[in-house]
């Protein structure tokens, strides 16, 4: 990759869901051996590997790419789909079953964002098979289209954080870049989901509907990766994150629903929810909720596992609170000076829950909205507790 050191097998692995989508294509087809293969002019190598029929072949394992049909797809750009070899009229002759022994087939091309081909996802079995159903298909080009669509936000996640912390001097240029590049990954992602909600209104097998969801997640998980970039780069260059400010009568309802999502989220937490009814504000609603996200989940990842995290909203005749506590250590002075700064994670463990930039964008929803955010930490318990003036937007009902 262009910026980049990683090699193909790299790149794949870093995919999280991956062997998710493995699992669901071998549930799907039935195959019993489904790979995804980085495929050149000279060479097919095996960067993921399910493989439940003693196949053989490993992660790096490679292939004469002469012998495969896979040079087929790369040269049209199409998939190869083979339901049964004996009677298929193509490849009823072809010497790369014989050589491999399988009876059934699929691969269909994975490429790049830049229109390049990467190599192909694709499934051998030595049974035949019904792979030839539309379903079947256009599940298999979804899960190309979601492995792509990761490849890139893998690559340009590295790329662009690598930017910000080492090329300051260009920051105004970083940061368009990182703007339009989430927009552009928004039209792929949202055909994604939307073949994912197709297949999981066609697929009825309970074994497969779990792999699906999984699917779904990861691809939600982008999403929210993508709205936090954005939400970053409005706050760096100068016009804050917008508001859609408006009255509304049933605040807690967001905060209730913010907080169901992330009690199914992490099930084994025990969340605590005081909650005043008829919250009645003008603010955005939607932003307040990202802030209970964003904070809440902070405290799920940071907080200590088994005591409960707090969640208190309130107002009166001049305020309104929003607060999230969370057990555990006290928070050293150097951690609470850095804690709203992008990029930066507190600890190792929590590198893989996101960005680092959900601390940021709280900061910049209680900027935009002429709001405090006020941090204590002692040696029981750290809180969170935004402030909110309502001298001027408190709405009386």
């Amino acid at each position: 990759m262009p910026g980049t050191s990683l090699t193909p097998i790299e790149e794949i692995q870093r995919v999280d869901a991956v062997s998710t989508i493995l699992e669901a294509v071998a549930a799907m087809t039935g195959l019993r051996f489904v790979c995804v293969a980085h495929v050149t002019g000279e060479s097919w190598t095996a960067c993921a590997v399910l493989d439940r029929l003693g196949f053989g072949l490993e992660v790096g394992g490679s292939l004469d790419v002469t012998t495969t049909l896979c040079e087929n797809v790369r040269d049209t750009r199409s998939p190869v789909v083979i339901d049964n070899v004996e009677r298929d009229e193509i490849y009823c002759q072809h010497p790369t079953p014989r050589m491999y022994g399988f009876q059934s087939y699929i691969s269909v091309p994975i490429f790049r964002r830049d229109g390049d081909y990467f190599g192909t996802l694709c499934g051998l079995d030595t049974e035949a098979a019904d792979l030839s159903r539309t379903e079947i298909v256009a599940g298999l080009q979804a899960f190309s289209r979601l492995i792509s669509l990761q490849l890139e936000n893998e690559s340009s996640l590295v790329e662009t954080q690598t930017a910000l912390l080492n090329e300051r001097e260009t920051s105004e240029l970083r940061e368009q870049f990182i703007a339009v590049l989430g927009h552009d990954l928004r039209t792929p992602l949202s055909a994604i989901m939307t073949g994912l909600e197709v297949l999981g209104m066609q697929v009825d097998d309970p074994l497969q509907k779990p792999l699906l969801q999984r699917i779904m997640r990861s691809a939600r998980r982008i999403s929210t990766l993508i709205d936090d970039v954005l939400d970053f780069t409005r706050g760096r260059m100068g016009g804050g994150i917008s508001l859609d400010t408006r009255l509304e009568p049933a605040l807690q309802l967001v905060f209730e629903q913010v907080i169901a999502e992330l009690q199914d989220t992490y099930p084994t937490r025990r969340i605590d929810a005081n909650i005043q009814q008829d919250l009645s504000l003008r603010c955005d609603p939607a932003r307040l909720g990202q802030l209970l996200s964003n904070l809440l989940k902070n405290a799920l990842v940071h907080g200590a596992s088994d005591q409960p995290v707090i969640v208190t909203a309130e107002q009166d005749d001049s305020f309104f609170r929003l607060s999230v506590a969370n057990g555990g250590p006290r928070l050293p002075k150097e951690v609470l000076e850095k804690l709203f700064k992008p990029f930066w994670r507190g600890a190792p463990e929590a590198a893989r829950e996101g960005l680092g930039l959900g601390l940021f964008i709280v900061s910049e929803i209680t900027r935009s909205h002429g709001a405090t955010m006020d941090v204590q930490s002692n040696a029981e318990q750290t809180t969170f507790a935004f402030t909110m003036p309502l001298s001027e937007i408190r709405v009386d009902t």
